[in-house]
């Protein structure tokens, strides 16, 4: 059986994740039509690529469906409950770097941390019968993060487009939302909260703890060992 690696299936993170494994004499390949998610390894012996978008990995690690995975820190963390009781995490691959953040509009001037967003929800739900809603894809991490620093009146609110959009078209009173640079933040009024961010992400490299490992181990202690991290307990 061929220990199965999932890695993204496009754009800059599957450009970044083959530079990676090359640099440590593992390269990657797509084959085929560009509509194909075929890809081919070299370097190591028994490793059979599979191309997934990144928010699939997480659901397959946990499935068990394949063995190792690259993909955002947030994903795992917000797709996987319990995520560390499903998943490994093996390596920080040092790009795709992210930061999921809760912002506000610049207009309120008196709103620049949590207390004060806590303290203003109160008085919406007061003024308007509804509490203040922030709009996100982050569910299970924004609700985490805001449980751990008190605050409680408000609704989350599902935005699978613009997320920073929600705030002009009325839909939402602030966001939560992943940024690398802050530039479409700023282009929309937005400001951040000067508390830590959510999570801060990355691309990292996961092993699944619910796959069958039995005719793969040489090939995963290979592979750990070219990339130099710590064999995952697969017995």
């Amino acid at each position: 059986m061929s220990l199965k690696l999932g890695v993204p299936s496009k754009g800059r993170l599957m450009e970044k994740t083959f530079e990676w494994f090359a640099e440590r004499g593992i390269r990657m390949a797509r084959t085929g039509e560009a509509r194909e998610y075929a890809g081919a390894v070299e370097g190591v012996e028994g490793v059979e690529l599979v191309l997934l978008s990144a928010s699939e990995i997480p659901r397959e690690l946990a499935a068990g469906r394949i063995h190792l995975g690259v993909t955002g820190s947030d994903l795992v963390r917000e797709t996987l409950a319990d995520w560390s009781a499903q998943v490994w995490e093996l390596a920080p691959m040092g790009f795709g770097h992210a930061d999921l953040i809760i912002a506000v509009p610049k207009s309120w001037v008196d709103v620049e941390t949590l207390d004060d967003l806590d303290a203003v929800a109160a008085a919406f739900r007061a003024e308007h019968g509804f509490r203040l809603r922030i709009a996100t894809k982050y569910h299970r991490l924004v609700r985490d993060y805001l449980r751990a620093y008190g605050v409680a009146d408000y609704q989350l609110v599902d935005s699978q487009g613009a997320t920073e959009g929600t705030i002009r078209n009325l839909t939402a009173e602030a966001v939560a939302d992943i940024t690398s640079t802050g530039e479409t933040l700023r282009a929309n009024h937005l400001k951040i909260l000067r508390e830590a961010p959510v999570h801060c992400s990355q691309a990292t490299l996961f092993a699944a703890r619910g796959a069958d490992w039995s005719g793969c181990r040489e090939a995963c202690a290979e592979l750990t060992r070219l990339i130099g991290v710590g064999m995952p307990d697969i017995a």
